[in-house]
This record gives structure tokens, sequence and C-alpha cells, in this order.
């Protein structure tokens, strides 16, 4: 019987990491689609959200993200949590609320709700450059949109994909100013005093 053939590691073997197809370099005037993390193309990480947000960083920082969906049940998104919403303002208030340490915070303490999160539909995304998408995030003052894809047959709207600044910045070479901005009054209350 034909075997294949074996041998032992070598020191210092490595496990490949994967990197985001890169294509044709990216423009300004590039379709904007080429700067969206595809949904079904790329697995959406994902997290509980009665995770403690010490696990959560160490979720992004273990799957090389800044943004974890946030789902109680496959495959609906309750919302997002992002690495600014774990290092910024929100678990602040949170502990100044309710008095507790930060290792008693989960997920859902910070995150942001479905609901609260600006999204652009993917069909006219389609029409769209990269200019267009990186002023939409600089009026919005966001690091992160959510892509939504109608609802079609057999299906409601689903989120299709994620743009990211960083991502962005990569594809681009180039660092893009985006100034971040309040998502309620209570943030607005705590940057002004700050």
């Amino acid at each position: 019987m034909n075997t294949l053939t074996t041998f032992r590691f070598p020191e210092g073997a490595c496990i490949a990491q994967a990197q985001p197809h890169m294509g044709v370099p990216v423009t300004l005037t590039s379709p904007a689609r080429a700067v969206m993390t595809d949904l079904t193309h790329v697995r959406a990480a994902t997290i509980s959200p009665d995770t403690p947000l010490t696990e959560a960083r160490q979720t992004m920082i273990h799957q090389g993200v800044r943004l974890l969906f946030v789902v109680s049940e496959m495959p609906c998104v309750d919302g997002l949590i992002t690495s600014t919403d774990l290092e910024g303002e929100r678990p602040m208030q949170v502990l100044d609320q309710r008095g507790v340490k930060y290792e008693d915070l989960v997920v859902v303490d910070v995150m942001s709700p479905l609901s609260k999160l600006d999204a652009i539909d993917l069909d006219e995304l389609a029409h769209a450059d990269v200019a267009k998408v990186i002023a939409t995030l600089k009026q919005l003052g966001r690091r992160h949109m959510l892509v939504v894809q109608r609802a079609g047959s057999g299906h409601g709207p689903r989120v299709r994909g994620v743009i990211s600044q960083t991502q962005i910045e990569r594809q681009l070479g180039q660092p893009i100013d985006v100034v971040e901005r309040a998502n309620n009054f209570a943030e607005i209350s705590v940057s002004l005093a700050g």
C-alpha cells in the first residue's frame, strides 16, 4: 500500500497566518466593496453577551480583530463590541453607576446594541467608491460601519459585511482621520467633564 511521506518538524516551525486577499491596490476611486469584509467569505468573530470584558479583550487579541459581533443565539446579532468600547469611557461609566469592579463587567454592559448602530445598504455600496465610504465614516464619527443586505426570498435583512477604518488604512497604505463621536448623552457628559 502506498503511503504519504512523513517527516518531523524542524525547529522554529510556525503556523501559517491568514492574509486577506489584497489583489489590486486600493485607491480612493476603487469600488467601495474592495474595503468591505464580506461575511459570506470571512467568518464573523462572535462573542456571547455574558462574556467577561477581560475575556472579550483576549478574544480580540487571539483573533486579530478589533470588533466582535455579540450573539446570544446564532445567527442573530444582538450588537457589537469594539476595542474602543473595552478601553473607552463606557466601562468607567458602568463602574461608577454600579459600584462594581472591572472584572465584574460583561460584554452586554458596554456593547452597542444593533438598534444603535449605523449601517449602509449593500446595493448602495455597490455603486460607491472608497472616498465615499471614508467620507461617511468621517461624517458619522465611527471606526466601523455595518453593511446590510436587504430582505430577500427566504430571509430577512442580514448583516452582510463590515467596513473598518483600520482595514481601509491598511489597504490604502495611509491613515484616515476619523474623529469618534459620542453615542449618547451620557458619553457626551463624560467627555465634557473629562
